[in-house]
């Protein structure tokens, strides 16, 4: 029994965590391939969180014949509607850092969230700080090196440690590498510092949804179609022609059905069960894993240049990510709460990826 309990909360969770990381950096990866060959960035996000909502379509119908949940009034709908504007804007701002950068910077700016959170919690006074407590000094300079981890990569490429294909390189998209030229790099990095900024607000608004109308696959469902509709209206605006909402590669189409059915559904709920048995750090612990997997698939499989700006940016920012992760584990553990005010924050709202949401 002793040996079924370990599998189930040690071995399973981790080999899921990895296959999702994996799979996180794959659908931005795809992302990057479908831009290259034409694909809309603001048209990929209107028809993936569509595709997503499609999946989700029956969801309300079952949380409407539950007689344990409220019943969906005007202010949550109000509320769902926020947090779509919210994730909207934030969904546009990562896919065009994305497509001005490459899934390697995204990967390496995604570790920036804890020290946002971190910011906004002190804001919103989720979270304590006392100076002459080691972990609230850790907290705070994992959050400066985390931040100054992410100027370093955005800022500083510095010379190419491995080079992408060459035109006589025999591979898949030889003829198209996703590495961005240089003058791209700095706009990337600041629409994706952009994009996980408003991450952790997402974060703060989804768990006051959480605590009114805890139905995660109904909120999901509305928090999709919302997204899809905005995004649909600001595009109409930004790309008036409509050559540019067809969809000119199955390259295209299989990234925008991978991001609906992987990205927002599989992922969100595979990451919810874990956070459920695990808890929120365990999940976040991951994430730096995610540079390495970028950096692995953007080199061997996509052509992309590996540069030594994005190597030591990355191990910065990682260190700081640790750092601050250190210093909240310690302080939950001094306080014998097992989850603090910010973790519960998280824990509450499973329906968000660092790069997906």
């Amino acid at each position: 029994m002793a040996g079924v309990n370990y599998f189930r909360r040690d071995v399973v969770p981790f080999s899921v965590m990895i296959v999702m990381e994996t799979l996180n950096v794959g659908l931005n990866t795809l992302f990057k391939a479908a831009t290259q060959q034409g694909m809309n960035s603001h048209v990929f996000v209107v028809y993936a969180y569509g595709v997503a909502a499609l999946v989700l379509l029956p969801s309300p119908f079952f949380s409407n014949r539950s007689t344990v949940l409220p019943p969906m009034n005007f202010s949550i709908m109000i509320k769902i509607f926020f947090l779509g504007l919210i994730g909207c804007t934030s969904q546009l701002m990562g896919y065009t850092g994305i497509s001005f950068s490459s899934p390697t910077l995204a990967s390496a700016m995604s570790n920036l969230v804890p020290a946002f959170t971190f910011i906004l919690a002190l804001l919103f006074r989720m979270e304590k700080l006392e100076l002459m407590r080691t972990s609230s000094r850790a907290k705070i300079l994992g959050t400066i090196v985390s931040i100054g981890g992410a100027f370093v990569v955005t800022l500083f490429k510095g010379p190419r440690i491995i080079s992408g294909f060459s035109p006589s390189t025999p591979a898949i998209m030889q003829n198209q590498s996703l590495s961005s030229k240089p003058s791209d790099w700095i706009l990337g990095g600041f629409f994706l510092t952009t994009e996980y900024f408003l991450v952790p607000v997402w974060y703060i608004v989804q768990a006051q949804i959480m605590k009114e109308y805890p139905a995660e696959l109904t909120v999901t469902f509305f928090y999709n179609l919302y997204v899809s509709i905005m995004a649909a209206a600001v595009t109409s605006i930004i790309e008036p022609d409509l050559n540019k909402w067809k969809l000119g590669s199955y390259m295209a189409l299989a990234s925008i059905l991978c991001q609906g059915l992987f990205g927002s559904c599989l992922n969100n709920a595979v990451h919810a069960w874990i956070i459920r048995i695990r808890g929120p750090v365990y999940v976040s612990m991951f994430k730096p894993l995610a540079i390495a997997i970028a950096v692995a698939m953007g080199v061997m499989l996509l052509g992309d240049s590996l540069y030594l700006g994005s190597i030591i940016g990355a191990v910065i920012i990682v260190t700081g990510f640790y750092t601050v992760m250190w210093g909240k584990t310690t302080e939950e553990t001094v306080e014998g709460s097992g989850t603090g005010d910010l973790e519960s924050t998280t824990e509450k709202v499973p329906l968000l990826r660092p790069l997906q949401r």
